[in-house]
C-alpha cells in the first residue's frame, strides 16, 4: 500500500495499517486503523492523547471527502494508536452509505499530537481490498437459493464395446517414509517449527531461534534505495538476506543482526521470508509450547507483534508480517522498527 505522509513539526507517523474487522453475520460500518507516532528524534509517543482528523476522499488524494470525523484517542506504551474508523464525532457524511463500488477511495488523517484540533501531521493512503468487504456486505445475500426440482431422466445409452487394454506404466517413485525429526523438537540451536522431504527423500527443517535478535530494528539503513528482484523472494529467506547486506551503502539492517548472529554454536542464520515467517505463523502454538519451558527462551508472535520478512516490497517499503491478523503487509517503511527473529535451515 503506497501512502504520502507530509513530516511536520516534531513528530511523525512511522508506520500505518489498516485491518479488517472480524466477520460476523452483519458487516460493521467501521474499519480499524493503527499508526505508531514518534518524535524527530525517532523516540515514540507514548501514552499520550492525540486529536485525529479522518477524511475519506474520492478518486484522488487530492479528492472530494465524502465523509469527514474527529477523534481523540491515546498512545499505548509503544507508540501506538488503534481507532475505528466510522465511530468518530461525524464532522460532514454518513460512513454507512458510502458508496465503495465506485473508488478509488483514500483516507486522510491529520494529527495533533497535543490531543487537541491544532493539526500538524497529514497522511494520505489509498484504500485497498479491506474497506471493500463493506461494500460486498451491502451489495446483496451471499446465501445459496433453494435446490431446484430434479429433471427427468435421459435415455440410457448403448454399452460401447471394450477398447484394448493400454501398455503397463513406468514404475512410479517410492513413497516417502517417516521423518527422523519433529516439528516442536529442539534441534539445531532452536526449535524445529516445519519439516518436508525432497524429491531424493532426504529431510529437511527450518528452526526458529529460542530468542529475538531485536525488538525494534529498521528493516535498513538504506531506506529509499532499490534493491531488486535479488531480495523480493518470498521464500528464500537466505538469498534475500544476503542481497540486503550487499547493498550499496549498507551499514546496518535486520538481515545484518541475524547473519552475524552465533546463538546455540550455530552460525548460519537469516531473516526469514515472508513465505518463512507465514509457515512459523501456522505452526506457533506447538513452538510456543516449547519456547515456553526452555529457560531464557521468548515467546514468538505474541500480541501485536509485527516481525521484519527479508522480503523487499518496494524501493522504501518491505513486507512485515503481522501476528495479529496473521498475514503479510506491504505497506512496512524500510525505515520503521518492527521485531527481528533469526531462522536457519538444514
Amino acid at each position: 500500500m503506497k501512502q504520502i505522509i507530509t513530516l511536520c513539526a516534531a513528530i511523525l507517523i512511522s508506520a500505518s495499517v489498516f485491518l479488517p474487522q472480524q466477520a460476523s453475520a452483519q458487516a460493521p460500518n467501521k474499519m480499524s486503523y493503527q499508526a505508531v507516532i514518534r518524535n524527530n528524534s525517532n523516540a515514540l509517543v507514548i501514552n499520550s492523547a492525540v486529536g485525529m482528523r479522518i477524511s475519506i476522499l474520492q478518486d484522488s488524494p487530492n479528492g472530494t471527502a465524502v465523509y469527514v470525523e474527529t477523534q481523540t484517542s491515546t498512545t499505548n506504551a509503544n507508540g501506538l494508536v488503534s481507532i475505528e474508523i466510522g465511530g468518530g464525532t461525524v464532522v460532514s457524511g454518513n460512513f454507512s452509505t458510502i458508496d465503495w463500488a465506485i473508488g478509488p477511495y483514500f483516507v486522510e488523517t491529520e494529527t495533533d499530537p497535543t490531543g487537541g484540533t491544532s493539526y500538524s501531521i497529514v497522511g494520505t493512503s489509498q484504500l485497498l481490498s479491506v474497506p471493500y468487504a463493506l461494500y460486498a456486505a451491502n451489495s446483496g445475500s451471499s446465501s445459496p437459493g433453494p435446490q431446484g426440482p430434479a429433471g427427468p431422466q435421459g435415455p440410457e445409452g448403448e454399452t460401447g464395446p471394450q477398447g484394448p487394454q493400454g501398455a503397463t506404466g513406468p514404475q512410479g517413485p517410492s513413497g516417502v517414509g517417516g521423518f527422523t525429526h519433529y516439528i516442536g523438537e529442539e534441534f539445531g540451536g532452536g526449535v524445529i517449527y516445519y519439516l518436508w522431504k525432497d524429491l531424493n527423500n532426504v529431510e529437511h527443517g527450518l528452526i526458529v531461534d529460542l530468542t529475538h535478535v531485536s525488538t525494534a530494528q529498521a528493516w535498513s539503513n538504506n531506506n529509499i534505495t532499490l534493491i531488486g528482484s535479488s531480495a523480493q523472494s518470498t521464500w528464500d529467506g537466505l538469498s534475500n538476506s544476503n542481497a540486503i547486506v550487499s547493498q550499496e551503502g549498507h551499514t546496518n539492517s535486520a538481515a545484518k543482526l541475524c547473519l552475524d548472529l552465533i546463538a546455540g554454536g550455530q552460525s548460519d542464520w537469516y531473516l526469514p521470508s515472508v513465505d518463512e515467517l507465514s509457515l512459523l505463523w501456522h505452526n506457533r502454538f506447538i513452538v510456543n509450547k516449547v519456547l515456553s519451558t526452555i529457560q531464557g527462551a521468548e515467546l514468538f508472535g505474541t500480541g501485536l507483534s509485527d516481525y521484519w520478512s527479508s522480503s523487499e516490497y518496494s524501493y522504501n517499503f518491505a513486507y512485515p508480517f503481522r501476528f495479529g491478523p496473521g498475514d503479510a503487509g506491504g505497506n512496512g517503511f524500510k525505515s520503521s522498527t518492527y521485531f527481528v527473529r533469526a531462522i536457519r535451515s538444514f
